[in-house]
């Protein structure tokens, strides 16, 4: 495989670290959870010779990790919270957003010549007609290239996933779209992954399910998503394509607290390159240099 015929997808999850056994963890003896399923000190279950990089989300600075600096280090290379002295909860501010104009993963592919490139997840039209205040680090990720967003109508068409890929949160907002099953949205992620040289995909719900301490919510949700995954996975060429999924922090793996943890994030590698992928990651700022060396061969 040479670089023009690599392709990887980015599976970002919020809100999901690396905990204990216990009661307050959903994952715990939780069946059909696998790949999610990984515990400290445990040899994790894998999932088509998948490996997992337990991955420093606190970047050398004190305190709870946050999503706005997370996310920013994830999608940029950037310590985003060695940068600006501390982890920034929410939304990315401007001094994040400053970081995430210049050095957008989305943005480093495009200069460098990789295309195409994507984000897979769907906006509705209220993103576009009444422009929130505040966006998401992912979203400034991919303005910060000029790419398109999808939308609803791409839900609709087959050509996008919405956040909740099984759109019932889309249907709760009076949007006219079908429910999709795990395996009906991995159809439509995997098509999206093949016409692509990189594609990134956004899932939050765990994070909310986290804050809410919400266990019914946590175990459904895990599961769901977990089958999604698996479904995916089945559906990619793995010796074209290299999925790395991770986490900004943790929080789901334990629902004793509505606060985020201090635990490593999984960071796990699919595909022919996962050995030459793993090997560099060791915090969240190394994952976007590896996708950007893997795709450019540098």
């Amino acid at each position: 495989m040479t670089k023009s015929d690599a392709s990887v997808l980015l599976f970002f999850i919020d809100g999901l670290g690396i905990g204990t056994r216990g009661p307050f963890n959903p994952l715990d003896n939780l069946a059909g959870a696998a790949p999610l399923a990984v515990f400290q000190n445990e040899t994790p279950e894998t999932f088509l010779d998948g490996i997992v990089v337990p991955t420093d989300p606190r970047l050398g600075i004190e305190g709870r990790p946050q999503s706005a600096s997370g996310q920013t280090t994830i999608l940029t290379g950037v310590n985003a919270p060695a940068a600006v002295g501390y982890h920034k909860q929410g939304f990315p501010n401007k001094a994040l957003l400053e970081i995430i104009g210049n050095y957008s993963i989305f943005r480093q592919l495009t200069d460098a010549g990789v295309e195409p490139i994507t984000f897979a997840n769907a906006y509705t039209s209220g993103f576009f007609s009444e422009r929130p205040r505040w966006v998401s680090a992912t979203t400034a990720a991919v303005e910060a290239a000029g790419l398109q967003f999808r939308t609803v109508e791409d839900v609709r068409n087959g050509a996008a996933v919405f956040m909740d890929y099984t759109n019932r949160i889309l249907i709760e907002r009076g949007e006219d779209v079908a429910i999709r099953s795990e395996v009906e949205a991995a159809t439509v992620l995997a098509r999206i992954v093949a016409e692509n040289r990189f594609t990134l995909y956004e899932y939050f719900i765990t994070d909310k399910a986290g804050h809410a301490q919400d266990m019914d919510l946590a175990k459904t949700i895990l599961t769901s998503l977990a089958l999604f995954i698996r479904e995916l996975l089945i559906k990619l060429d793995l010796d074209r394509t290299t999925v790395i999924l991770t986490s900004d922090h943790g929080n789901i793996e334990d629902l004793s607290s509505r606060n985020h943890t201090l635990h490593l994030v999984p960071t796990i590698v699919w595909g022919a390159q996962r050995e030459q992928i793993a090997a560099r990651i060791q915090t969240l700022a190394d994952i976007t240099p590896a996708i950007v060396a893997l795709l450019t061969g540098k």
